[in-house]
């Protein structure tokens, strides 16, 4: 049986505006990657849609970020540090939509 965690989940969803070049690709990801260094990080995935064809999955995304916290107060300290105010600042013109699902366990 699969171990239940505590963490807090935060799940972020990214549809990069249209076209997307190798260039942006490369600016996007290379941000992701900076993003994911905050050390109230636990977890994470960085990732792109699988290659699943069921009629209840939505892959019109670009990108997924899957991060997970100990608390919500961690998760508070990423949402105003540097690293991811400065992700928002230099890439928030590459996307169309952003979706964020944060849960907690029951």
């Amino acid at each position: 049986m699969a171990k239940q965690l505590d963490y807090f989940v935060h799940h972020v969803f990214f549809w990069l505006k249209r076209p997307v070049t190798r260039e942006i690709r490369i600016k996007f990801e290379n941000g992701l990657k900076e993003l994911v260094k905050i050390e109230t990080i636990v977890g994470k995935h960085l990732g792109i849609p699988a290659s699943t064809d069921r009629g209840v999955i939505d892959s019109s995304y670009s990108y997924s970020l899957l991060l997970t916290f100990n608390s919500k107060e961690d998760q508070d300290i990423y949402q105003t540090h540097p690293v991811h105010l400065k992700f928002i600042d230099e890439c928030e013109d590459l996307w169309e939509r952003v979706v964020v699902y944060d849960s907690i366990r029951f």
